[in-house]
């Protein structure tokens, strides 16, 4: 049986499903409209971006990755294995990075983690062969999932964006742990990364609650009447 890939005409599919079962996300597709379908490269590249993203600005993990593609224009691992750790600061990674990046190369090249075999295992079974890389957690795993396998059923419960959002939507009281926005997740099957990226995409389109109105000055007391100086 193929593998139903979340592409363009799968995401239309997958709004009109999510809006037919939940009021809420009806009321937000027509707030906000669609959501964009986000794509990465497969294999090496694609996690080697999302771990250069880690804990940086997107601005400056743009420029990293522009220097790393500068340094190894075909982002294969064995080829990222032979820069010294001279070259790899250079382009602007951390200790920690380059370890993640090493880590994961060699995993790709020993045959750890096999891109080709993973497209035939389950979602857990999948995240299990990524996670065993050193700096790539369950989030990241899901992402790359997602974003570069195209995986139609994923949720990440992690991300706080997700989190932010389906408490706005959904009017909660409290802001969902990861595990709560899990069970949430559980009505939107089998098209929760398609509900991730509407609950992202509502999440931008919200209104910035870290923005507080300016309280008023008070105002300014007037001068009271000037004391004479006492003559000595």
């Amino acid at each position: 049986m193929a593998q139903v890939i979340l592409d363009a005409s799968n995401l239309a599919i997958a709004m009109a499903h999510l809006a037919r079962i939940d009021a809420d996300f009806a009321r937000a597709i027509a707030e906000v409209g669609h959501p964009a379908l986000r794509e990465v490269p497969r294999g090496f590249n694609g996690l080697m971006r999302a771990i250069i993203g880690q804990q940086v600005s997107v601005h400056a993990a743009r420029s990293i990755w522009l220097r790393l593609e500068e340094a190894v224009p075909s982002m294969a691992p064995a080829e990222f294995l032979m820069l010294s750790d001279q070259q790899l600061r250079a382009v602007g990674l951390s200790n920690a990075k380059m370890r993640y990046g090493r880590s994961l190369a060699t995993d790709i090249v020993d045959g750890r983690i096999d891109f080709v075999a993973l497209d035939a295992l389950d979602d857990e079974a999948a995240i299990a062969m990524l996670t065993q890389a050193k700096g790539i957690g369950r989030w990241t795993a899901e992402i790359y999932l997602m974003f570069a396998h195209g995986r139609p059923d994923i949720m990440p419960g992690l991300d706080l964006g997700l989190v932010i959002a389906a408490q706005h939507l959904k009017k909660l009281r409290k802001r969902p742990d990861a595990k709560r926005l899990v069970k949430i997740a559980e009505q939107w099957r089998p098209w929760r990364s398609a509900a991730a990226l509407l609950l992202w995409h509502y999440r931008r389109n919200m209104p910035d609650w870290s923005a507080r109105e300016p309280k008023p000055k008070p105002p300014a007391k007037k001068p009271g009447p000037q004391k004479k100086a006492k003559k000595i």
